[in-house]
């Protein structure tokens, strides 16, 4: 069974779950060392390139399992879970691994505490009313967080910093095909009216009344540049993928616990931190679109070589208090301690990835088009420095860890 595969069983979970459950049986008994009964897939909003859910053996024992999935892998060796225990991450071992191409997988014995991302969903939801509970419990795992950055802090060079598995997520979904198959040549449907992504790639844009130093083009450049994972760097050991989909939260001792270490090693902190600071914040709409979608109101116009565009989509207040923890609790002393010149350059471009290459936003199935310009201006957001008086909500929280660093 190859990557195409895992592929074909990630895209049927949300359209025919009963075929990509037999499906995945076959798969698991072709790969596992154990006697597979059933296998159950949880299609959930925020398995946005991975497959989980559970499995029940022969001789009845209940089992999670996750695999990941990324169209057009050049990293093989994918999980590493003994680097964060070792370092000292309070992270779920698996009992079984496999590393080999197109059979990313992990199984682990059946946990049920809840993700953070469910969680922060519910709290955005008013299904919970914790939020000061959830945030405390996240300011004490950015401080731990913290230290282990401090602790296993040391030089890495180029040449072992591009061996890294965390650069799948940045340089290489820049570079390995999925920028072209995503953009290239497509035509993007924005509300009331369609553009071209080469037209639309070479505009200045002002989002809010912020204006924008980069186009789309200088963006993707940049990025191309700077995130060439062939450079020496100030390193960590990193789970290198901590959005809230990958925490769990023991309620029962208040502590976060983290999962899924397909990303994990040793690599830059600016890169470990990209992740977590966008998902976990500014994502809700590429997990529910259609929801946002619902709520949202949304207006953009063209004058010259410039797009205008005016939305109301603001993160949760508990989601920015997060962001504040893990700027304040994590990048702020680490940058002190590093002293990387261009840090913000650097972190920013490997913002910009995460909307513009995680979910392909000219997939008008997936996006509406309200979400389809909310996504590009997010991109531009992440990725581009704010001109002006005017400050985008990230650049304000930079501005301040800039002033200290």
């Amino acid at each position: 069974m190859s990557d195409r595969d895992l592929q074909q069983i990630q895209a049927l979970q949300f359209t025919d779950l009963e075929a990509a459950n037999k499906l995945l049986k076959d798969f698991l008994n072709a790969n596992l060392p154990l006697q597979v009964a059933t296998a159950t897939i949880r299609p959930l909003a925020v398995s946005l390139n991975s497959i989980n859910g559970f499995l029940t053996t022969e001789d009845g024992e209940k089992l999670f399992f996750k695999t990941h999935i990324e169209p057009q892998s050049i990293v093989q060796e994918y999980y590493n879970s003994s680097i964060l225990a070792e370092a000292g991450y309070p992270v779920i071992q698996p009992i079984f691994s496999s590393t080999e191409w197109g059979k990313q997988l992990l199984v682990y014995k059946y946990f049920d505490s809840p993700s953070l991302f469910n969680v922060m969903r519910d709290l955005e939801t008013d299904k919970r009313q914790d939020s000061q509970r959830i945030i405390t419990i996240q300011q004490q795992a950015d401080g731990q967080l913290r230290e282990i950055y401090f602790r296993s802090l040391q030089p890495l060079a180029g040449e072992e910093h591009a061996k890294a598995p965390i650069h799948q997520l940045f340089y290489h979904r820049l570079t390995g095909g999925r920028l072209t198959s995503f953009y290239q040549g497509k035509v993007l449907s924005l509300p009331g009216r369609q553009i071209e992504f080469e037209q639309l790639a070479a505009m200045k844009w002002v989002v809010n009344g912020v204006e924008f130093a980069d186009t789309l083009d200088d963006l993707i450049q940049k990025a191309t540049q700077q995130l060439h994972p062939h450079r020496d760097t100030p390193s960590i050991v990193g789970h290198g993928d901590a959005h809230n989909g990958n925490v769990f939260i023991d309620e029962n001792h208040d502590r976060l616990i983290y999962f899924d270490p397909a990303f994990a090693g040793r690599h830059s902190p600016l890169l470990d931190l990209a992740k977590p600071l966008f998902h976990n914040v500014f994502a809700i709409w590429m997990y529910f679109p259609h929801d946002v979608a619902n709520g949202l109101n949304i207006k953009w116009g063209t004058t010259g070589n410039t797009i205008t565009v005016e939305h109301d989509f603001v993160p949760a207040d508990v989601r920015v208090a997060c962001l504040r923890s893990k700027i304040e609790g994590v990048l702020a002393p680490i940058l002190q301690e590093i002293k990387v010149r261009e840090w913000r350059e650097y972190l920013k471009l490997a913002l910009f990835c995460c909307p513009f290459l995680t979910m392909n936003l000219s997939d008008t199935q997936k996006f509406p088009p309200e979400i389809i310009l909310l996504g590009l201006a997010m991109s531009v957001e992440m990725g581009s420095q704010s001109l002006g008086p005017v400050q985008s909500l990230l650049d304000r929280e930079l501005d301040r860890v800039e002033k200290t660093s």
